[in-house]
């Protein structure tokens, strides 16, 4: 199974002792148990009780997702449902801060040296201003959030984000984190013949996950991770250099980066667009286009639209909005991403959404092939159904090129 993949250690991830493993464990094997155990249980709940009941209240039948919330909100069931999942994200946080608390400075320490280690350029700005819809709230509810306190740019942040996102993800991300990365470099060298990006930009960053696999795949390439968080930034530079990359990284606003116009051949994005917000993303798709030069593309890895899902799929998908401090999550599948690429200046035959087969799943499969290019290739052709977390195997992008 995809999730039973262990965290690779990288010289400046948290180091746990056994009774720390153990509760982090915990909290991805309940995460599992949410999903695989009571989620399902919801779409029978809502069919035999909860439509029945608002339609008696309401006079009709529910018409769309926030129909189907009012009806299950009073459910029992589902109380239950999302009491455990919060339970279970605050409980992920705090069996990583234990390690890092422990460790002290014997980690910062460690993340000095790895820093000195990657030889690319740190860019930190002083008085950055931090966008609200990052610095407002802790998303994912992660302690501190992206940004942390004001004044205060502890990197301690960037080590949380790291081990924790690996145990929300449950190991579908893969040992290093980077299945998301790693998944659209493939499919670009699969799909898009011939093109060899010389400047890529990875536009939030964060702790540079995603960042890492395109100096790996690309590695003549001059490659950049920016992110509006100081910690995570700084965190992702230290990280690189553990894992022997020299790759660059700064603080900087998806919304208004500092390089010059067409300076990029290729700008890409994973999981970012949905932290922004609605007046937030037509203009980092503006600065996407300002930012390539003629030819480039600009990628978005990010959540599926709405409007292919019925009504109780998007109910379920839009619990984050509501338990995990994601204001922006249902918003954002809502927006007509065609045309806010269109309107930014992309031509409209260049735009087009497609699924990018996850890596781990390639590999498991090349695996039990014998791991032959030929099997690698043929997986990399499949037909893909992208989902929530990629479930049927794919991670939903949003690919555009700037007209030559």
């Amino acid at each position: 199974m995809l999730n039973t993949f262990q965290q690779a250690d990288h010289g400046v991830l948290p180091e746990a002792t056994p009774e720390e493993a153990a509760r982090q464990e915990f909290v991805k094997s309940l995460k599992h148990f949410i999903q695989q155990g009571i989620l399902p249980g919801l779409g029978p709940v809502y069919r035999t009780r909860a439509a029945e009941r608002f339609e008696k209240e309401a006079g009709r039948a529910p018409a769309d997702r926030h129909d189907i919330r009012k009806a299950m909100v009073p459910d029992t069931y589902f109380q239950h449902y999302a009491a455990v999942n919060r339970i279970s994200q605050e409980l992920l946080w705090d069996s990583v801060i234990d390690s890092i608390d422990r460790e002290g400075d014997a980690l910062i320490e460690r993340t000095a040296a790895a820093t000195a280690a990657n030889a690319g350029e740190l860019r930190i700005a002083e008085g950055f201003e931090v966008p609200r819809y990052v610095s407002s709230l802790d998303i994912h509810c992660m302690p501190g959030g992206y940004v942390g306190r004001p004044g205060h740019d502890d990197l301690r942040l960037g080590a949380l984000y790291d081990r924790g996102v690996f145990l929300y993800a449950m190991g579908y991300t893969g040992p290093d984190n980077d299945d998301m990365g790693r998944s659209v470099c493939h499919y670009i060298k699969a799909r898009l013949k011939g093109f060899s990006p010389k400047r890529i930009l990875d536009l939030g960053c964060t702790v540079g996950h995603s960042t890492l696999p395109y100096k790996e795949l690309f590695p003549e390439a001059e490659v950049w991770g920016v992110d509006v968080g100081g910690p995570m930034v700084r965190f992702a530079h230290a990280r690189a250099g553990a894992m022997g990359l020299d790759v660059n990284f700064a603080q900087m606003n998806a919304e208004k980066v500092d390089f010059p116009d067409g300076h990029f051949d290729l700008v890409v994005s994973h999981i970012l667009l949905h932290e922004t917000s609605g007046k937030a993303m037509p203009q980092i798709f503006r600065e996407c286009h300002r930012l390539l030069a003629p030819g480039g593309y600009m990628i978005h890895a990010d959540l599926p639209p709405f409007d292919p899902m019925d009504p109780f799929t998007q109910f379920i998908l839009d619990n984050e909005t509501y338990y995990n401090n994601e204001p922006f999550w249902g918003a954002m599948r809502e927006l007509d991403q065609v045309k806010l690429a269109r309107d930014a200046g992309f031509p409209a035959e260049t735009i087009r959404f497609d699924t990018a087969p996850m890596a781990v799943m390639m590999f498991a499969q090349s695996e039990a092939a014998g791991y032959s290019a030929e099997a690698s290739e043929s997986v990399a052709e499949r037909d893909f159904v992208a989902g929530e977390f990629a479930p049927g195997g794919g991670w939903e992008v949003l690919i555009a090129q700037k007209q030559d």
